[in-house]
């Protein structure tokens, strides 16, 4: 059975999409502070971002990316010339908003990194699931030593732990840290989409999340073993992240926790694909499904906020704000974001960032 929003879309994907913001806000957020710890409030904020939104939120955003690119697979069966073209198009697109994104706002941006991603394995979007499976299984490890490694190079002392001390003090110098930083991060980011892209593609072949109920069983078992090895495998990174505990070899726990990362976030994305299967329509599945709708919107939205609340050339209040603090600031962006959603829905008008993609990437073919 599938279960659609009341534009005819599916609900587990849109689902998953808007909670998906929320982990990011919270992965992000504390990015941006370097202000005064207040003890155990901190402390506690910290271990449970670091065990249940850092490195899992970015691979839930990959997996989710991957089935898009699935479902407008399906949609495009038999015609793979079109589909190639549009991909590839909708691929450049991506590199120009990622662009500005990573120049403009903060230095966190993906949506280039999809986009070349894109541009360079097209592809797999369909090639065999056995290739996608093994493509998928090879290039974890290689990506979770690519995330990895700026937090291995933290703890040995040659970077910061985090941006906010490295935070240009003027737009000027914000700009051209961007212009020099960007080809480089957007680059070595697409051996991080590849696995969860892969995976995405492959699930959504296979209609998981567009018909969660006929795969009820499949979800609940990657729910419990997904979510279950990431709590257990990313549990010493947390302690270590948080400053609670010292490993005597660090690097093998900060591989560990970016490595279960993955589990945990195709365990987050099962999770709610289940819980789409039990959940009634109503005022907040509606706004989260509004949420998921407009995600590319939001994501940039949240950027926005990053950059006028915690930049010192903006309210510079990075130095003011703790973990606990700035993990408040980053639910409040994504309940803002919800109802922001929600009226737009009302109103009839979907996400403009969203609007641009499509009229930019169909200029030349007829809409699906």
């Amino acid at each position: 059975m599938s279960l659609t929003t009341s534009t005819g879309r599916s609900l587990a994907p849109d689902l998953a999409r808007g909670f998906m913001l929320l982990a990011i806000a919270l992965a992000h957020a504390p990015v941006f502070v370097s202000g005064p710890a207040s003890g155990v409030i901190d402390d506690v904020a910290a271990f449970l971002d670091h065990l249940l939104a850092h490195n899992q939120a970015r691979p839930m955003f990959v997996f989710l990316f991957g089935y898009a690119l699935g479902q407008l697979a399906h949609r495009h069966q038999g015609d793979w010339a079109s589909l190639k073209r549009l991909l590839r198009r909708r691929g450049r697109w991506l590199i120009v908003i990622g662009f500005l994104h990573g120049v403009l706002l903060v230095p966190l941006d993906i949506v280039a990194v999809y986009g070349l991603t894109l541009l360079v394995l097209v592809p797999l979007v369909r090639a065999r699931d056995s290739v996608l499976c093994w493509t998928a299984a090879l290039m974890l490890v290689p990506a979770a030593l690519m995330v990895s490694a700026p937090v291995m190079l933290a703890y040995a002392g040659a970077v910061p732990l985090t941006g906010a001390g490295i935070m240009p003090a003027d737009l000027g110098s914000h700009l051209l840290s961007g212009l020099q930083l960007w080809p480089f991060k957007t680059a070595l980011g697409t051996i991080d989409v590849v696995p969860g892209m892969a995976l995405g593609i492959w699930a959504a072949r296979r209609r998981i999340l567009d018909e969660p109920g006929r795969h009820r069983t499949l979800l609940g078992r990657a729910t419990v073993i997904c979510l279950g090895a990431a709590i257990i495998g990313r549990l010493p990174g947390a302690l270590l992240l948080a400053g609670m505990w010292t490993p005597p070899v660090p690097w093998a726990v900060v591989l560990a926790h970016t490595l279960f990362g993955y589990a945990g976030g195709i365990g987050l994305a099962a999770l709610i694909g289940l819980v789409a299967t039990r959940v009634e329509s109503g005022a907040l599945t509606t706004a989260l499904a509004a949420l998921g709708q407009r995600s590319l919107t939001f994501y940039l939205f949240q950027s926005v906020a990053f950059l006028v609340l915690f930049y010192p050339f903006t309210l510079d209040l990075a130095d003011e704000l703790g973990f606990a603090s700035a993990s408040g600031i980053g639910v409040a962006i994504w309940a803002v974001s919800v109802a922001l959603a929600e009226w737009m829905r009302r109103a009839g008008r979907r996400g403009p960032a969203e609007v641009m993609l499509r009229r930019l990437t169909y200029r030349r073919s007829p809409a699906p």
